[in-house]
């Protein structure tokens, strides 16, 4: 089956997608070349561009469940592998790690640098990619990656906004499971080892899904679940808050098909986070599209709703 992007791609109508791994893009000064999966429908035209940024320790081979079924309803998914995947082995002594958030941000950007490249590495891609419609997303660290991109700021020592690292290339975001404001609600750890979580929303301006579990319990704040839904309460470009009743941290399975860290598995919170998700980000993306505005109508409709939605 094939779907074509300019006509309404449809969340029920998918397509049969390609993919290829790894693309390799050179990356001087990061110490290894920056690897990455491509996946995207076998056809059709003016694709948008959805780069994703994995949780700690995952890789470009990580959240089949959302890569598969963006792909295949239209988007061109891009996957890098940051350096603290495990795949690499990085010492935690290595002079990178207490940078390892800097080059996390640097390899999204680093992706949408080389789009040239990046088509060409998959057949038949090239020409067919809307390089004016671009989103980010993450899980988790991703999350406070594609925070940063949407606007977001590492507050400093003296309590000031940090470097702007924001990307006006990237139109839309989707952070699922990404931490919250920092200052005194870090945990001591928090604090003390991971200062690039003391997190600032306030310029997070780039309208973005929050997407967080009522039962996601983290030893980096002091706070409950509540915390992961900082970004939409205290950013302007919060537009829409995905809760899930019951949902951990993976959401239910999102990280893949069968992974041993998914403690909430649960097949029908992932099938509610998938397919919001890309009728977010299909609206945001294309406004004509009432691809949003159905989705959370269908959810109030349920009698026993999977999710709950807030939006301003």
């Amino acid at each position: 089956m094939s779907i074509h992007v300019e006509e309404g791609a449809s969340a029920n109508v998918p397509a049969a997608t390609v993919s290829i791994r790894p693309v390799v893009l050179p990356a001087p000064g990061r110490g290894a070349d920056l690897q990455l999966r491509v996946s995207a429908p076998a056809t059709g035209r003016d694709l948008p561009i959805i780069v994703f940024s994995h949780g700690f320790g995952s890789s470009m081979d990580g959240y089949a469940p959302l890569v598969d079924y963006w792909a295949a309803r239209g988007f061109v998914v891009i996957q890098p592998t940051h350096l603290d995947s495990r795949r690499l082995g990085l010492p935690a002594d290595d002079p990178r790690t207490p940078e390892i958030w800097r080059f996390r941000v640097e390899d999204m950007k680093r992706t949408l640098d080389n789009l040239d490249a990046i088509e060409n590495a998959l057949p038949g891609l090239a020409g067919r990619v809307d390089r004016g419609r671009v989103a980010a997303a993450g899980h988790s660290f991703g999350g406070h990656t594609t925070s940063m991109l949407l606007g977001a700021r590492v507050l400093g020592a003296d309590g000031g906004p940090g470097e702007d690292m924001s990307d006006r290339r990237i139109q839309a975001g989707v952070l699922l499971a990404a931490g919250g404001r920092g200052g005194k609600d870090l945990s001591a750890f928090a604090a003390e080892h991971l200062p690039y979580l003391n997190s600032d929303f306030a310029r997070m301006t780039t309208p973005t899904l929050v997407v967080a579990g009522d039962n996601d319990r983290s030893p980096l704040t002091v706070r409950g679940p509540d915390w992961f839904t900082d970004p939409y309460f205290l950013s302007p470009g919060g537009r829409g808050l995905l809760a899930l009743p019951g949902g951990e941290h993976m959401l239910g399975g999102i990280s893949g098909y069968d992974v041993k860290e998914t403690t909430d598995e649960n097949p029908d919170r992932v099938a509610v986070v998938r397919r919001m998700t890309w009728a977010f980000l299909r609206s945001t993306l294309h406004p004509e599209d009432p691809a949003w505005s159905a989705a959370c109508a269908g959810l109030m409709e349920d009698p026993a709703p999977p999710a709950r939605v807030e939006r301003k």
